[in-house]
């Protein structure tokens, strides 16, 4: 049974400020297997969840094509100029349409105040991510993780509402959206520092995560049929019940640790938390502020994480608007196209996962090896492909292509940085997610606001969009040098409490 740092004694590294975690395996019980445990059972709900969560996070990409009126948009003064890339159609672009499915309102809002209400969402998910994460890694993440869903759900169902009100209205609307959100990752990785056993944490830890990337790959193409089709009040309305509905299956099959868990198997509960040790109890009201704060690993996943999360939210907010005014693709295929990216970045990120756990499990790699080599490829490789794309023109086929494939390949590096924080600290790794999302979700907030300056002048030119693509490859590239040169996957020395300092035999959670 594979165990981590706490349930044998530590070995000090070269480094005296690292511990390295022992990943050998306990030679009287093997590894009960995930198929129908309910470790699997927690992990699949997590990635319903985080499909759910980026269903209401990316849904207002979509409808916003369909609620701004095109016809009172104000075009470049240059008429020459305003439009460079020709339609192969007539009316491809179904946005433009005054008429709505369902009488649905459209709105006069220029590109700066598209990039700010795409924007506004951030400004709340950066306010809760740290409070949340601490608070999960104290109390348990259940109650944060459901509640968070939960909550955007409601907010929501108001979004056609706020619209009709006004932008400062779905402004802060949005804004709460964000706020109620913002717990919800680091409440995952609080749970899974509890739940996950340390040769199962890529596995189990990407496949939740790739929840995410699938949930945006299904929710942008169904938001433009329901936009189509319903009108884009109905997009809002469908993704606010299924986050209602996906927290009573939640509520009902998840409680916050293997020991109160009234469905686990006594082989199951035993396996999780001998393996974990006492990195999977909770940690006090007193955390290490302090050596957080002068940690270089840590820093090294923050600096990485904003790195990598600025193209991932430059396309996860504006590649519908660049599908629609650029490459001018109706509103369904804008919104298949939009999606496709995701698929690929969902499996791979599955993947990588499974990956780096054989890595580990047959010893071929340490885990700041397997951790720089994924975190590498599946930054350096992307922005490379992004960058590319600022010099496709006006060719539909080859921006598809490349971006699919960036956003694919991007998917690696699930099982590199963004589950970095279990490695260097587990018991506070809700907190460190808390951390690095908030930093990490700085990109959410200027990306699109970068996105309306470049593109300022016209949506429709290319030149604009050849800067958002070249600035985001860059941006991207920097980060994954960063993690390589600075990242560590050992256990930081001020992670570690005074029972795993003089920890022996079983190693039992205290």
């Amino acid at each position: 049974m594979a165990r981590l740092l706490g349930s044998t004694n530590p070995v000090l590294n070269e480094r005296s400020d690292e511990i390295t975690p022992l990943l050998g395996k306990q030679e009287d019980e093997a590894a009960p297997p995930q198929c129908c445990s309910v470790r699997c059972t927690l992990a699949t709900l997590m990635f319903f969840g985080f499909a759910v969560v980026y269903g209401l996070r990316v849904n207002l990409s979509v409808a916003m094509v369909a609620m701004v009126n095109g016809t009172n948009s104000q075009p470049s003064s240059n008429s020459s100029q305003a439009q460079e890339c020709p339609t192969s159609g007539p009316s491809l672009n179904g946005s433009s349409s005054s008429e709505q499915a369902g009488g649905a309102p459209q709105y006069p809002w220029d590109s700066t105040t598209q990039g700010y209400l795409l924007g506004a969402f951030f400004f709340g998910y950066l306010v809760t991510q740290i409070p949340g994460g601490y608070l999960a890694g104290h109390l348990g993440g259940r109650i944060f993780l459901g509640g968070g869903v939960l909550g955007t759900a409601g907010l929501t169902l108001l979004t056609p509402l706020a619209a009709g009100l006004g932008v400062p209205w779905l402004f802060a609307l949005r804004a709460l959206e964000g706020f109620g959100e913002g717990v919800t990752f680091p409440a995952m990785m609080a749970m899974w520092a509890r739940w996950a056993p340390p040769l199962e944490r890529s596995s189990l830890i990407s496949f939740s995560g790739a929840g995410a990337s699938c949930g945006a790959f299904l929710a942008l193409p169904l938001t433009g049929f329901i936009c189509h089709n319903l009108g884009w009040p109905a997009v809002f309305y469908c993704c606010g019940g299924g986050g209602c509905l996906w927290a009573v299956f939640w509520f009902c099959l998840v409680t916050d640790e293997p020991q109160s868990h009234p469905r686990i198997s006594k082989r199951e509960r035993d396996y999780i938390i001998n393996s974990i040790g006492s990195q999977g109890s909770a940690h006090g009201w007193m955390v290490p502020v302090l050596p957080m704060l002068l940690s270089v690993p840590l820093w090294a996943i923050i600096i990485s994480q904003m790195c990598g999360n600025w193209s991932y939210y430059t396309l996860l907010t504006s590649l519908p608007i660049y599908m629609d005014n650029v490459l001018h693709f109706n509103l369904q295929q804008n919104s298949f196209l939009s999606a496709l990216p995701y698929l690929g970045g969902g499996l791979f990120s599955m993947l990588s996962g499974v990956m780096a756990d054989k890595l580990l499990e047959r010893k071929l790699l340490s885990i700041t090896a397997v951790r720089k080599i994924f975190t590498l490829t599946g930054l350096l490789l992307p922005a490379a492909f992004l960058a590319a794309m600022g010099f496709v023109g006006c060719s539909q086929s080859l921006a598809v292509i490349f971006l699919t494939v960036s956003s694919t390949i991007g998917g690696i590096s699930a099982a590199g940085v963004f589950i970095n924080q279990i490695d260097i600290a587990p018991r506070y790794a809700g907190m460190l997610l808390g951390i690095t999302n908030t930093f990490g979700t700085i990109p959410g907030v200027v990306a699109p606001i970068a996105v309306g300056y470049f593109t300022k002048d016209s949506q429709h030119l290319l030149l604009g969009w050849r800067n958002v693509f070249l600035v985001s490859a860059g941006v991207s590239a920097a980060g994954a040098l960063i993690f390589t040169i600075f990242g560590s996957g050992k256990v930081q020395r001020w992670a570690l409490s005074d029972d795993d300092d003089g920890a022996e035999g079983s190693g039992r959670a205290g």
